[in-house]
């Protein structure tokens, strides 16, 4: 929840002005959806939304659908992440249907996973990311989506997953894809997310499986966002 008229303009004029061959999406507050879409229009950054409701249409005041995303010229939406988990209590199911809204509507949906401190602490992670996964792996197109890694304890707080935890838990979710279909499994994209910033991005990147990044507060900062993309592009 960021950002105003004013900002996001200026935000996208810097992006554009520090072009990068990495694929980058920007994924605006819903109100500024339409706007943030006229001013890519045309450009090689593309839009998403940060949620969606599963339902077409109807009395669900305050809520978007995907079909309005599209509408409005927007190609990707975000599911499931931590704070939507955690603050206004979406689980399994939820999670599921806006995939499945997400995908009919022709939205790539980037389906967010990951454990909390305690559960990480316990040795939990494998078993908790599993369990997140498991309704999506059976009753999605996997071919049609790309798979964010974000443990919860790292988002915000400088607290960044080491390189090797990062391609440990990739490995993992690629595997438990591969169990139901190989092949989307090798092609799929799955990100990182959790307090990537331009300082350590590149040693993500370097690790087998990272193929990129979901970036929080860093995406605030034209030239840090930039960097990270930069950084990507190099990998």
């Amino acid at each position: 929840m960021n950002g105003s008229w004013s900002e996001n303009e200026d935000m996208v004029r810097e992006l554009l002005a520090l072009p990068s061959t990495a694929e980058r999406i920007v994924f605006p507050p819903a109100i500024y959806v339409a706007q943030v879409a006229a001013l890519v229009s045309g450009t090689d950054i593309g839009l998403g939304a940060q949620n969606i409701d599963w339902h077409d249409a109807g009395a669900f005041t305050g809520e978007i659908s995907a079909g309005m995303v599209r509408d409005v010229g927007g190609t990707h939406v975000i599911i499931g992440h931590s704070e939507r988990r955690a603050l206004f209590g979406e689980g399994v199911s939820e999670c599921l249907e806006k995939t499945k809204a997400a995908i009919a509507e022709g939205l790539t949906p980037i389906f967010c996973v990951g454990e909390t401190k305690a559960e990480r602490d316990r040795g939990d992670t494998k078993r908790v990311i599993s369990a997140q996964l498991v309704d999506v792996i059976d009753l999605v197109p996997l071919d049609k989506m790309i798979i964010a890694y974000e443990p919860v304890w790292a988002i915000g707080t400088g607290d960044v997953a080491t390189p090797e935890q990062v391609e440990e838990v990739h490995r993992h979710i690629r595997d438990q894809v591969a169990e139901k279909d190989p092949e989307s499994a090798a092609s799929m994209r799955i990100l990182y997310g959790g307090s990537v910033n331009a300082g350590n991005a590149a040693g993500l990147f370097e690790r087998v499986g990272i193929d990129g990044a979901l970036v929080g507060g860093a995406s605030l900062k034209a030239k840090e966002f930039s960097a990270i993309c930069c950084a990507a592009a190099d990998k």
